[in-house]
């Protein structure tokens, strides 16, 4: 009888960027890491936003895959740092917080209900390349070892070299012994 023993993770995963320790839950379901990144390989097929060439994109399509790249790693984050990762915050024309939200679109929502409110992002910010470190590591972390392509046009493997390796020396091992001297 063949018998296997498996471990399940049961310590957070932890990301230590600066002074700040995020917290990431130690295990995640297949089908709700794939549910979560697949929202957000569809905010980035719908923008048609290349990660590894930032600088050729449209802004207001830069803020809003940055912002779901954010929702989606806060997704997979216990809630202490998740709240401290994301937040948007509907202010009054006064200031005050009326309410905040998770996700920038449940945040927009609420402001339309209210006059004069505004949406203000308030989570933690860190620069792109942080944010996309962030997420080759979740991937690893959660989607088996596998990292996830960051363009839609993935690169093609190398051609292969033509003709086959030759089995002469080469001139620059030429007859040139030192041995003895």
């Amino acid at each position: 009888m063949a018998k296997k023993k498996f471990s399940l993770n049961t310590q957070p995963h932890e990301a230590e960027i600066g002074d700040v320790t995020l917290q990431f839950q130690p295990e995640v379901m297949g089908d709700e890491f794939l549910d979560t990144y697949s929202r957000l390989q569809e905010t980035m097929q719908r923008l048609n936003v290349d990660l590894t060439d930032m600088a050729s994109v449209d802004l207001s399509q830069v803020r809003e895959t940055t912002q779901a790249l954010r929702v989606f790693l806060a997704r997979l984050m216990l809630p202490e740092s998740a709240a401290q990762f994301v937040s948007w915050d509907v202010l009054s024309a006064a200031g005050k917080v009326l309410s905040s939200h998770r996700t920038p679109e449940e945040a927009q929502e609420a402001a339309d209900g209210k006059a004069k409110s505004t949406v203000v992002d308030n989570g933690l910010r860190l620069p792109d390349r942080v944010l996309v470190e962030l997420l080759e590591w979740v991937v690893e972390l959660y989607g088996g070892g596998q990292r996830p392509p960051t363009s839609s046009n993935a690169s093609a493997p190398a051609s292969s070299s033509p003709g086959t390796p030759g089995r002469a020396a080469s001139r620059s091992r030429g007859s040139m012994s030192t041995r003895g001297r």
